[in-house]
């Protein structure tokens, strides 16, 4: 039993094992068939896109001949354009290059033609101011002459800042000598004895030229030698402006040295301690353009300073005089007030006495007629017009 059950197990496997066999056999032949068809349709797809590419690139190839050729005709049409609008611009701009420039020209000539009259000119003022400065140079040059300029000078300071009756011109300042300063200003003195102030006018042209012409040649002993030589002069001028000039109490203790210009009075006050020592050891004091006339205007100011001092005892007594007028003035107008206010009280009577008369008049109008005339000489009997209207008296 358990043999022949074995036997059909067997049979059934073997079965089995056929019908898995052809199934297996039938699904490789369906495979084989499918992929042969695969086959097949990617070989027919294959073909059909390699036609239809073929077909689209001659369109395309169609269409880009006909696009090139349509813009190289566009381009061929905007070169035109181009080189027509280039040429007109060409035209334009040369005329308008031909017309600025002969317009520049002709400006710049013109320029060229006012600049060249203008040096011309300039050249005659130049020839005209050489011939002013040799002129100038040959008055500097004259000892006389420069005194003169550096007088003017000062004289015009002074006419500039001080009034004529203020100062003196050519005035011998010592009692008994023949020496004269250029100016003297009037100091107030005892006695109304003015103090004079001697001011002289100094120019050392020469030793100034030579320490110029040291510094501009940089040598530095001309330099020194020339700054020496120019302490020594000014130094001189000091000590005959003080033996010549300066008496107190005639004038006053110390004197005023004017240099006429900035430049030499710079290079005065640029050595060390120069001008104090003048100041200590002459009594004299250095002045230039610029401090002179702040000095004269200092003066000019205590001048009036003085003035004013002196005047206010005048005030003082007008002041006093105008205090006891004015007082006397109160006196007169308090009486005037008094005399008004008694007008006034008679004038506000009349007015009483002028409103009684008035309501007595407005009765008299509203009683009859012949009670009016009655009343009216009764009136004018028992009333005199002395007791109806009071007049002020005179």
């Amino acid at each position: 039993m358990v043999e022949i059950l074995l036997v059909l197990t067997l049979i059934a496997a073997i079965s089995t094992a056929g019908l898995l066999a052809v199934h297996l056999m039938r699904a490789r032949s369906a495979e084989r068939e499918a992929r042969e068809e695969l086959s097949r349709s990617l070989a027919s797809f294959s073909q059909t896109l390699s036609t239809q590419m073929g077909a689209t690139a001659t369109v395309q190839n169609a269409q880009f001949e006909t696009l090139r050729s349509a813009v190289e005709h566009r381009l061929e049409r905007i070169q035109q354009d181009n080189s027509a609008k280039l040429e007109q611009m060409r035209q334009t701009v040369d005329e308008k290059l031909q017309s600025t420039l002969e317009k520049r020209l002709s400006e710049s000539f013109r320029q060229v033609s006012e600049r060249l009259e203008l040096v011309h000119k300039g050249l005659g003022e130049m020839q005209t101011l050489a011939a002013g400065v040799g002129d100038l140079k040959r008055v500097l040059s004259n000892v006389k002459t420069r005194g003169v300029f550096g007088e003017t000078q000062l004289g015009a300071l002074l006419e500039q800042v001080m009034a004529p009756e203020q100062y003196e011109k050519n005035v011998a300042t010592r009692p008994g000598s023949r020496e004269r300063v250029e100016f003297a200003i009037k100091l107030p003195g005892h006695d109304d004895v003015p103090v004079l102030l001697p001011i002289d006018a100094k120019f050392p042209i020469e030793d100034y030229q030579r320490l110029q012409a040291a510094q501009e040649a940089g040598d530095k002993a001309a330099l020194e030698m020339a700054e020496k030589a120019l302490e020594a002069r000014v130094k001189l001028e000091a000590k005959t402006i003080a033996e010549k000039y300066v008496e107190p109490p005639h004038t006053t203790d110390f004197a005023l040295l004017y240099l006429p210009f900035e430049g030499l009075f710079g290079e005065v006050l640029r050595r060390p301690g120069l001008f104090d020592q003048i100041q200590r050891q002459f009594r004299v004091t250095i002045c230039g353009p610029t401090n002179l006339l702040a000095y004269l205007n200092s003066l000019q100011m205590g001048f009036r300073t003085l003035a004013i001092q002196q005047r206010s005892s005048e005030v003082w007594k007008v002041l006093g005089t105008v205090k006891s007028e004015f007082g006397k003035f109160a006196e007169v107008l308090a009486n005037t007030k008094r005399q008004l206010q008694t007008v006034a009280n008679t004038i506000d009577q009349a007015e009483v006495r002028t409103r009684q008369i008035e309501r007595k008049l407005k009765d008299v109008e509203a009683l009859p007629g012949a009670d009016a005339a009655q009343e009216n000489l009764q009136l004018e009997e028992d009333r005199p017009v002395g007791d109806l209207v009071r007049l002020p008296k005179a």
